[in-house]
């Protein structure tokens, strides 16, 4: 027979406590924490969906291979296993080890960077954005004109605008020094990119001599969306899929703290020689030797493993299934997300469900707040605060207001996404009496880390 219920495929040996607050508690926590949910403390939080970065589970292979770590400063054997591991998936000559991915691209931009440079992309996320703008460049943004419409379901809204890249590239002779995909599109709503459009970017960027690089933090799940929605893949694995995927571009950069099912890591793999040996003396000098970069041995023999173990079709299945299933439930009530569910999380639209609440009052802010206070769930806003700070100081509203909802990986089971669908459906009952927020202080870089906001109207929740 063939069952249609995907079980989790993995049992539980060791298991955490949560702590069950009350809402006047959490409305205290909001108020200390000045409006800002990467303030809380997380024992104040029950179900936290701030983010999928280095949260997850380990499994017991990664434990067991952390006992076998190699500590030695150069040369240790865990950087080999970690080294070769990176190779057979992506097979890029030069695998540089960062204590997680904003390194790599601090690293990366640092080398390949000048002020006045443009790097297309088919949506940066907030410090890739961040690192280029450091080095007083332009993070261009050019998705396919269907990620900007959140309820329109298409396979891969994720994808990069072909024609806006090639004309970027000749409008701007010698200040693109390089281009970038991220996959899954994370500031897009979590969206896949297909085989071909990274194919027909690679042939863009080559025929003009512009190195393409892939944000790979998640490209073990792009991989299960090409495998189960392009033409020509569903009887591929998932490892060979993501090796085609790498095998069209020149570098990557990762943090393993998605993909690489780690709780810290990543890397700069890249060909080029000569931009190698100038990312390897950075490396020396901010994060550590090129056999370790920051990590510890352990923390190598984690990754190593983490990177076979995600593209397992059992796990992928489970992880996809589980971020549909929510999806499911708040589209069957009519709360608006970004549609199809992304491979991590769930993006609730915020401008679609409280249309009344204006721009400059940071809807997917207040929307996240609420859902904390209500709930005790914690969520991170991908709108205005993240995104709507200019380099000169300005305000622009960001094109989408989006609540992301991520999920860590082998974490939370299928009681804890139904508890949270509840707590959706329930303030979705409130929509019409949630108002917004206002930014009381803030610094002008990364500013929703740790801005203070407090309610625009005196509640977040009127009467």
């Amino acid at each position: 027979m063939h069952f249609k219920t995907i079980i989790e495929p993995f049992r539980i040996k060791t298991v955490e406590p949560i702590r069950q607050t009350t809402r006047a508690e959490r409305e205290a926590a909001l108020q200390k924490a000045g409006y800002n949910l990467f303030l809380l403390k997380a024992e104040d939080v029950l179900i936290d969906l701030l983010t999928d970065s280095g949260t997850g589970a380990m499994s017991s292979n990664q434990w067991a291979g952390m006992m076998q770590g190699d500590e030695s400063y150069a040369g240790a054997r865990s950087f080999y296993k970690f080294e070769t591991a990176v190779r057979e998936i992506t097979s890029l000559k030069h695998v540089i080890p960062t204590h997680q991915g904003r390194a790599a691209e601090r690293i990366l931009f640092g080398a390949a960077l000048k002020p006045g440079d443009i790097v297309p992309n088919n949506t940066h996320f907030d410090t890739t954005r961040a690192n280029i703008e450091y080095r007083q460049a332009a993070g261009l943004d050019i998705p396919v004109a269907e990620a900007h419409q959140p309820q329109l379901d298409h396979p891969f809204k994720g994808n990069i605008d072909l024609d806006r890249l090639e004309q970027t590239i000749i409008d701007n002779p010698g200040k693109v020094p390089l281009a970038m995909i991220t996959v899954t599109n994370n500031s897009g709503g979590g969206q896949p990119v297909s085989m071909a459009n990274i194919r027909a970017a690679s042939e863009i960027c080559h025929r003009h001599g512009v190195p393409l690089f892939l944000d790979s933090c998640r490209f073990a799940e792009n991989a299960w969306f090409i495998k189960t929605r392009e033409e020509g893949y569903a009887d591929k694995t998932p490892l060979a899929i993501a090796q085609e995927m790498f095998s069209y571009v020149d570098g990557a950069t990762m943090s393993a703290k998605k993909d690489g099912m780690a709780n810290i890591g990543g890397f700069l793999a890249l060909n080029d020689d000569a931009l190698a040996a100038q990312c390897k003396t950075m490396l020396i000098l901010t994060e550590g030797f090129p056999t370790y970069g920051g990590l510890a041995g352990y923390d190598l023999e984690a990754i190593a493993v983490g990177l076979h173990e995600v593209l397992e079709e059992d796990y992928l299945r489970y992880r996809i299934r589980s971020v549909a299933y929510l999806g499911d439930k708040l589209t069957a009530a009519g709360i608006p997300i970004v549609q199809p569910p992304g491979g991590h999380a769930i993006y609730i639209d915020a401008k679609g469900m409280l249309p009344h609440i204006p721009p400059n009052e940071y809807p997917a802010w207040a929307l996240s707040l609420v859902l904390y206070l209500e709930g005790g769930i914690r969520s991170v806003e991908i709108g205005s605060v993240m995104f709507g700070l200019q380099p000169d100081g300005s305000e622009k509203p960001s094109a989408m207001e989006l609540v992301r909802l991520a999920f860590p990986r082998r974490m939370y089971t299928q009681s804890h996404v139904d508890y949270l669908a509840e707590v959706l459906l329930y303030v979705n009952s409130l929509k019409n009496r949630v108002r917004g927020v206002k930014i009381v202080e803030s610094p002008n870089v990364l500013r929703h880390f740790s801005a203070i906001l407090e309610p625009a109207h005196s509640k977040l929740i009127m009467d």
